[in-house]
């Protein structure tokens, strides 16, 4: 059912909540002056506190902009219809001299996988359009107790991207599709004119309203590349943290193994201090509490700016960089193209002059494993049809069987409010609505996770994660690291999000540059298709958040990648 205080963008403007010429917004007085485009939480924060500005004017900003530009790039499922209401109590509580943090009357947006008990979450799936869940998330309990305003839900890739192999990035049934500020004109291309954008978004969290300034921040999730990926393809900064940091408990699954939730932001600061924010240990969540909490000032203390100087970083080039030939393979595997490593030149420059000692190369053992079974670029993930039963041998079984298991037990956690009680039961309900646009991409991934056997099927996923386990770890990430006694590695872009996530490591992405958005087959001659933004990522070893932002925040310091996308000034 719907929740009586949320509405769909449709109703928005019907409702006059999101109308520059309402009556209660803000008064013709200094507050219009603070522009919210751009602008940091540490930037509200000065504002509201000199009474330059309030919470309630800065979302009545964004949910103009909302207004303006959500039509165009498909970022908002829905708009919390109490976000002012929202404002008006925590001004009331600066006013009377509490103040919560960092986040105090920051609007920020939720990918709409994530449980909140006054905006629907459906996980763009028809089976749950309108559906209110009856507990809130522990992550946005936390988000709340800090002061944040959930203003909005975002689009996804329904169910996070594991519906089919098909489906374009940020499409989902319930909002149909979500475009790239940086280039929201849809793909003109015979075969791909379905209505998907030019340029990719990225996985299934959705940068989109916080690129184009619709919020100030947004909390997404990963399983496997669903934060770095958006965060390097719409110019922000992104954060995986180590699985169990945050708890997952009202998050709807893929896999416990490797699910995570995690900020997305303009600047470093902003994102570390949501993460501080979100985690707990949580009683909902087995795997939470696994690393130490950053304490009182949250992670304020490694947002330095000489953060590099004396880093050790190393430099994965097989594969990563230069593309190379597994063992019993026929063609090269991976690599970069000459734009794309002409950035990384660049980036790699701007390390050194920043103080780094970089490592080069520092390779991942598992990735050049002559060994076929050793190797880690021979075990991908099971995807497709092709790989159901019978078809598994060579790829890891960890999502598609993660799915039944933990899927199941999130439908079970809702009680009598769930809308069906199996995976199987949404297989069969998106069948018999096919005709409305259900599964327009098929549900392959959906298949071949509900033929799974939680019970008989368990050796085979104890195996298949044990074996993850040792290629992304031990012979993989952790060898690297020790190996040369590195702080971390830098990938190109979200490039290392295979290896990482199975290892449950984290990862910070930070904006750096653009390269020409090169597709094939290619665009027609004369479409001019813009540049997406390329950025690199550091990753470290588990917990190693703390310092990952010191790293991350001396680079962006030092280059300023973040830009605006021209299209939503």
């Amino acid at each position: 059912m719907f929740s009586p205080t949320a509405y769909t963008i449709a109703g928005l403007a019907l409702l006059g909540l999101v109308s520059c010429n309402r009556q209660d917004a803000p008064a013709e007085t200094s507050q219009a002056d603070f522009d919210v485009v751009e602008a940091s939480f540490a930037d509200m924060q000065v504002a509201m506190a000199s009474g330059d500005t309030t919470a309630r004017a800065i979302v009545s900003q964004y949910l103009a902009r909302i207004e303006r530009y959500n039509a165009s790039l498909g970022a908002a499922i829905s708009v919390a219809s109490d976000a002012l209401a929202q404002a008006d109590a925590l001004d009331r509580e600066r006013a009377n001299g509490q103040v919560r943090g960092s986040l105090h009357g920051i609007p920020i947006a939720l990918k709409d996988n994530i449980h909140t008990t006054d905006l629907p979450t459906t996980g763009g799936a028809m089976a749950f359009a309108g559906y209110t869940p009856p507990y809130e998330a522990t992550l946005v309990t936390r988000l709340r107790e800090a002061g944040a305003i959930i203003i909005a839900k975002t689009t996804l890739t329904e169910l996070a991207n594991w519906v089919a192999t098909g489906m374009p990035n940020n499409y989902n049934a319930v909002n149909g599709y979500g475009y790239n500020p940086y280039d929201p004109r849809k793909d003109p291309r015979k075969g791909f004119d379905d209505g998907r954008g030019v340029m990719d978004t990225g996985g299934s969290s959705s940068g989109i309203g916080t690129a184009a300034n619709l919020w100030a921040a947004n909390v997404g999730t990963e399983t496997s590349g669903s934060l770095q990926i958006p965060a390097n393809n719409t110019r922000l900064v992104g954060i995986k943290p180590t699985v169990g940091r945050v708890s997952r408990h009202g998050i709807i699954p893929i896999t416990a193994d490797q699910d995570t939730a995690g900020p997305m932001a303009k600047y470093v600061a902003d994102a570390a201090a949501l993460l501080a924010a979100m985690e707990s240990d949580d009683p909902g969540d087995p795997a939470s509490g696994v690393c130490p909490h950053p304490g009182p000032g949250g992670y304020s203390a490694h947002l330095r700016a000489d953060g590099l100087r004396g880093a050790r970083i190393g430099i994965p080039r097989a594969f990563f960089y230069d593309a190379i030939t597994p063992p019993g393979a026929n063609t090269p595997r991976g690599g970069l193209n000459t734009d794309e490593r002409a950035a990384m030149r660049e980036a790699i420059a701007a390390l050194k002059a920043a103080g780094a000692d970089l490592v080069d190369p520092a390779n991942i053992p598992s990735v050049l494993a002559e060994n076929p079974s050793d190797n880690q670029l021979l075990f991908g993930n099971c995807y497709d049809l092709p790989q159901g039963k019978g078809g598994d041998a060579h790829c890891s079984v960890i999502l598609k069987y993660g799915m039944k298991r933990d899927f199941n037990a999130w439908l079970d956690s809702l009680g009598d409010s769930a809308p069906l009680d199996s995976l199987t039961a949404l297989r069969e309900y998106n069948l018999a609505h096919a005709d409305r646009g259900a599964i327009r991409y098929g549900q392959a991934e959906l298949d071949i996770s509900d033929e799974m056997d939680v019970a008989a099927d368990r050796a085979r996923w104890r195996a298949d994660r044990d074996k993850d386990i040792r290629l992304s770890r031990a012979e993989g990430i952790d060898a690297a690291l020790d190996a040369h006694d590195l702080d971390a590695l830098l990938f190109p872009a979200w490039y290392g999000e295979n290896i990482v996530n199975k290892a449950g490591y984290p990862v910070i992405a930070v904006p750096f540059t653009a390269v020409p958005n090169t597709l094939d087959p290619p665009l027609p001659e004369g479409f001019g298709a813009k540049p997406i933004p390329f950025g690199i990522t550091f990753v470290g070893t588990a917990c190693s958040e703390p310092r990952l932002i010191e790293l991350a925040y001396s680079f962006e310091q030092a280059t300023r990648g973040r830009k605006p996308p021209e299209a939503t000034p």
